[in-house]
């Protein structure tokens, strides 16, 4: 009996996987963009500052940072299933006790720590890891479409959240939310039983040998340290349209509403450019394709400052949506091509903890630009100079690979 492991990579067994992984992702995310939609009417309840108003985000996407890497190493260790069947319950409960709760405190320890840090956390990195293990000629878009439920979820759930909230109020919208996040969830979980299949002994070789300094640009801890950096340079950028967007139409004048319609144009675009980043990442590789789409992410970022009509607005939302929406899956892609298959769950947490980090801390300090400026003007500006330094650190790395290669062509 044939016992070659090679079959069982991009198989259809890896296609179904990818399936679940993908819903789970688009329900486990929806967290992360909820709190975006809730943040004008929890300011008015709570009687918040904008930036603290922000604060819900911050710890969001601080526990999805460094949950994605906890539950990025329990999947190296355990398997992918446990680490999502605990934040499959952990998601149910936090958005339960956030409806409950008694103070904007409460409710940004519901997002942070049962939500983030120990629910979606495990919903997104630890997922795409887990998934790329059951690739090889396909990986780069087998990525790009388990990353996709992150987007769909922004995608989908904005509108429906603030049809709730202006029907139901946003207190009872969390607690729907929570009970039919456990009940669509769990048969999905039960889903991912089983290992990965081996990895073929040249495959695993060539994949640890891929980070020898004379032929890797990401070879040493400091590069890597690199890549992380450019991760939170990008997202400090990012952040800004995607969290405040829904705020910034509603101080325009043009309501709450046409934001959330906004927020789901930008980020259902953005599944468009995540699945032409797996495309073209499977051809020409994760460092190029990260450095073309945050070029492209700073013109769309650009153009935020001279246009502020609702017409040229929506445009504008569309156009960044589909430019940015492949950056984040790029650092998945470009770890699983430089370092050994047995670190994925770890390596891809830490990159994108970096990612959600530049994402949390751009939408605090956004929020408080607003506060200290009474515009989202100088906001833009913050981002695009991050974005400018996301591309400095990218183009360096280019470089450096293109030298190390120079250097292992002999005389």
């Amino acid at each position: 009996m044939n016992t070659d492991p090679l079959p069982a990579l991009d198989s259809r067994a890896s296609w179904t996987r990818l399936v679940v992984a993908l819903l789970l992702g688009t329900i486990g995310n929806a967290g992360m963009w909820l709190v975006s939609v809730a943040l004008p009417p929890v300011q008015a309840e709570f009687g918040a500052s904008r930036s603290d108003a922000s604060l819900p985000y911050t710890l969001t996407l601080l526990g999805f940072a460094v949950g994605g890497v906890l539950m990025g190493r329990l999947s190296d260790r355990f398997g992918i299933m446990r680490p999502v069947l605990c934040g499959t319950l952990c998601i149910g409960a936090g958005y339960v006790v956030a409806g409950f709760s008694g103070s904007l405190l409460q409710f940004s320890l519901a997002q942070g720590v049962l939500i983030g840090l120990l629910g979606s956390s495990a919903t997104f990195g630890p997922l795409i890891a887990a998934t790329s293990l059951w690739f090889h000629k396909r990986r780069g878009m087998a990525v790009a479409l388990v990353s996709c439920g992150n987007y769909l979820a922004g995608a989908i759930w904005p509108p429906i959240v603030q049809y709730c909230f202006d029907t139901w109020g946003w207190r009872a919208t969390y607690v729907g939310i929570g009970i039919f996040s456990v009940v669509a969830m769990l048969p999905l979980v039960m889903m991912l039983r089983g290992r990965p299949p081996a990895q073929p002994a040249t495959f695993e070789a060539s994949s640890a040998g891929a980070a020898h300094p004379a032929s890797n640009a990401l070879a040493s801890n400091q590069r890597f340290l690199l890549l992380c950096i450019a991760g939170v340079g990008c997202c400090v950028a990012m952040s800004m349209p995607q969290v405040h967007i829904v705020a910034y139409c509603a101080d325009l004048g043009y309501g709450a509403a046409r934001g959330a319609e906004m927020l789901a144009i930008m980020l259902g675009l953005g599944l468009i450019s995540r699945l032409a980043t797996g495309w073209i990442a499977d051809r020409i590789g994760g460092l190029r394709v990260l450095l073309l789409g945050t070029v492209l992410q700073g013109i769309a970022l650009t153009l935020f400052l001279p246009f502020d009509g609702l017409v040229t607005l929506y445009l504008v939302s569309a156009l960044f949506g589909l430019v940015q929406g492949g950056i984040v899956p790029s650092y998945a892609i470009i770890v699983r091509e430089h370092f050994p298959p047995r670190e994925a769950g770890t390596k891809v947490g830490i990159v994108l903890m970096a990612t959600l980090l530049g994402m949390a801390f751009g939408g605090w300090f956004t929020g408080k630009i607003f506060d200290w400026t009474g515009s989202y003007h100088v906001a833009f500006m913050n981002g695009i100079g991050w974005n400018v330094l996301n591309i400095v650190i990218v183009s360096w790395l280019l470089l450096q690979g293109r030298r190390a290669r120079g250097r292992m062509v002999p005389a």
